[in-house]
């Protein structure tokens, strides 16, 4: 509760200096205490609730210099006690209003007649002001960045200005350093967001990259696995030319036995079978890697008879597979039928995949990888696919199992390792609202991933 400081009528003093400074200083140390663990808004305020009290005003407002739409200086109110309560924040324009010479950076005071003064004003004439002293919120650049005002109903004389004036001069600075705060405060959130958008931007490039580069190993072993078949054919075809050439000389001679052209006729057929044969282990290894390939940069949902479609993703990866001397096992029904995004699941079995190859056989093969695949049926709702991959190589440490999931977290740094490969199979997982985790067994690398499937 506030102490009158004057006669309400006369407005003579009703104390002596002295004790005008004892009632002061109490003021002061009251609206410390309760202002003293209070940041930003609640600052505020509590401040314009306890000054309205100590100065014995009705309204009190702190507020923030901001830019109006016409380009003219205003003020958006964040604490505005009025009365008895707080009153809703509001934005109004600096323009013919006292507060007009608060920003010029000094106080201003006016004892009374605060309307005939600023006739329009028409915020003062909704309040029925009659007084108003007002302080401007500097920081220490020495910007303005708001106002904290009095504004009264009734007439303020020259001793309560000077008790307003040391009030409102000592919060007036603790709430500029509030303002200056939270515009730095802001201002780090920017930086922080800026930053953190180029950071993700650039983990999105280089997980692209990294698909990319896992790509074009696999066009590389490709390459070097269709120059067999190819070849075989192209010596065979060589082959057929030569027996043609003989069949042709045959049937220009004077006679021809049964026996030569049933020989010739056998060595063209099987030469024909050869060329067949790799020509179709050629197209299948061709055709594996274009569907791998398709998959991995697209995200359509598809019906999958799953073996099938696993087993033509390992044949892809083949080259690099034989080179590591690593086979693998398929656990999966026949009959298995999913519906999902095939090139994110084709983008995860990869990865995993070549993670064993790099990872899982540092002293070379032979190895063995196992992939199991079953449907679990839920409660309710679309029934989840269960993913088990495994290798029987060196395993996961306990430090290289907790992080591995982690961005360019690798065990081959500076050996051509990026740490993106299981990162990117971790970020795929979550995409699609799967879990996916590394289990604690022996021997190898045990991996299990749970997918839900689309109806």
């Amino acid at each position: 509760m506030s102490i009158p400081l004057f006669d309400v009528n006369s407005q003579e003093p009703l104390f002596d200096p002295e004790q005008r400074r004892t009632l002061a200083e109490a003021a002061l140390r009251s609206i410390t205490a309760s202002t003293a663990r209070a940041r930003g808004d609640d600052f505020l305020r509590i401040l314009v609730k306890d000054l309205a009290e100590a100065l014995d005003v009705k309204y009190v407002i702190a507020g923030r210099l901001i830019s109006m739409d016409d380009g003219s200086e205003g003020i958006r109110t964040l604490a505005l006690w009025g009365g008895d309560s707080y009153q809703p924040n509001i934005e109004y324009s600096l323009q013919h209003t006292p507060c007009q010479d608060v920003t010029c950076q000094s106080m201003c005071f006016h004892g009374s007649d605060i309307q005939r003064r600023f006739p329009f004003d028409t915020l003062l004439v909704d309040m029925h002001a009659e007084s108003y002293v007002g302080m401007p919120l500097i920081d220490t650049e020495g910007r303005t960045l708001g106002i904290l005002s009095a504004i009264d109903t009734r007439p303020i004389d020259e001793n309560k200005r000077l008790l307003a004036l040391l009030l409102l001069s000592i919060f007036s600075a603790r709430s500029a350093a509030e303002l200056q705060h939270q515009e730095r405060t802001q201002q780090l959130e920017e930086i922080v967001r800026v930053r953190t958008e180029s950071l993700l931007a650039a983990q999105a490039n280089l997980i692209e990259q990294e698909q990319m580069a896992a790509l074009g190993s696999l066009v590389a072993g490709v390459s070097h696995e269709v120059n067999t078949p190819i070849g075989v054919a192209l010596t065979a075809a060589s082959s057929m030319g030569s027996y043609a050439d003989q069949l042709v000389h045959l049937l220009g001679g004077a006679k021809v036995s049964r026996t030569e052209l049933v020989d010739i006729a056998e060595a063209l057929k099987g030469a024909a079978a050869l060329i067949e044969r790799n020509l179709a282990r050629a197209a299948d290894l061709i055709g594996n890697f274009k569907q791998l390939a398709v998959d991995q940069v697209s995200e359509y949902v598809a019906d999958l008879a799953l073996h099938d479609y696993v087993h033509g993703l390992v044949s892809a990866h083949s080259p690099e597979l034989r080179k590591a001397a690593l086979g693998v096992e398929l656990d999966i029904a026949p009959d298995c039928q999913v519906r999902l995004a095939a090139g994110k699941l084709s983008q995860i079995l990869s990865n995993l995949l070549m993670n064993s190859a790099r990872h899982g056989y540092p002293h070379g093969g032979p190895g063995r990888i196992t992939i199991r695949a079953r449907i679990e049926a839920a409660d309710a709702g679309a029934p989840w696919l269960l993913l088990e991959f495994s290798d029987d190589g060196v395993g996961l440490a306990p430090a290289v199992r907790e992080h591995m999931f982690e961005p360019f977290f690798t065990t081959k740094r500076g050996q051509g390792g990026s740490g993106l490969g299981m990162h990117i199979v971790y970020t795929i997982v979550q995409q699609l609202g799967g879990q996916v985790s590394a289990i604690d067994a022996t021997p190898g690398c045990h991996i299990h991933i749970r997918l839900p499937l689309t109806h």
